[in-house]
């Protein structure tokens, strides 16, 4: 079976809701305010997503063990229409059928989590207030001094899911999402960060307690990625009710002999 690109969000929906959790990224993508920024493509039930929002591009494919096969026939067909230079986020046992295509630095392995017991939000006295357009140099300063090299894309302030904790005129701790749609009903965390000063204070786990109940109110699935080795970002999600339900590679990728 060819792979073809799709256009058709129903037809995409129905089959990354088979599992909301692992394909949350993805689902969210299918909001119109991502979708313009995506190609998407199928192989039978398997779906590859190329997002186009982030430079380089982002190359997201995901599969439960058992369809991990299917999974990587689709990625060897796609590897020589795929731009050159690329990030990827695979689910363990892919990385072969682009290795043939690609140089592939791996990043480390990652963590996929979901909300699975809210009811521990409880337990973190919430705090922040939401960040707008007029918060972005703020927020600039901070990731700058906090968590250089992460990925922030300044649309998603539009989407009204970041929570941000002022002192001194400063935004201090925040976090945010990196994935927010009503429609598809899902979320996922992002950029969530403190500033060196500020931190062993639980002001991000506040701030997230925060932006967990306002996207509660909207959504169905609360997920996030992190680094398997990021050992007290790890405890501070299951401590809020978090869970790891995947685990996935990250890696940059640029084609051989182009």
């Amino acid at each position: 079976m060819p792979v073809r690109a799709e256009h058709d969000r129903a037809v995409l929906a129905g089959l990354l809701e088979r599992d909301p959790v692992l394909h949350a990224y993805q689902l969210g993508d299918l909001d119109d305010f991502f979708w313009p920024h995506t190609s998407w493509f199928r192989r039978g039930e398997e779906v590859a997503l190329l997002y186009h929002g982030a430079d380089p591009p982002t190359l997201l494919a995901f599969a439960a063990p058992p369809r991990v096969a299917e999974l990587a026939a689709l990625l060897r067909e796609l590897a020589p229409v795929l731009p050159a230079r690329l990030w990827a986020h695979l689910s363990p046992g892919l990385e072969p059928a682009l290795a043939g295509a690609y140089r592939m630095e791996p990043a480390g392995p990652h963590h996929k989590m979901a909300l699975t017991d809210p009811a521990r939000l409880a337990a973190t006295p919430p705090a922040g207030v939401v960040l707008d357009a007029a918060d972005l140099p703020a927020l600039h300063r901070l990731y700058a001094d906090a968590y250089p090299g992460n990925w922030f894309d300044p649309r998603m302030l539009d989407t009204g899911q970041y929570v941000g904790i002022r002192e001194g005129g400063e935004v201090v701790a925040v976090a945010g999402v990196h994935v927010f749609s009503p429609a598809y009903r899902v979320a996922a965390l992002g950029n969530v960060t403190t500033h060196p000063r500020a931190r062993g204070r639980g002001l991000a786990a506040a701030a997230v307690a925060a932006l967990c109940g306002r996207l509660l109110t909207t959504v169905t699935h609360v997920t996030l990625n992190v680094k398997a080795d990021n050992g007290p970002a790890v405890r501070l999600y299951e401590r809020l009710g978090f869970t790891r339900v995947a685990d996935y590679g990250e890696y940059a990728l640029t084609a051989r002999g182009r």
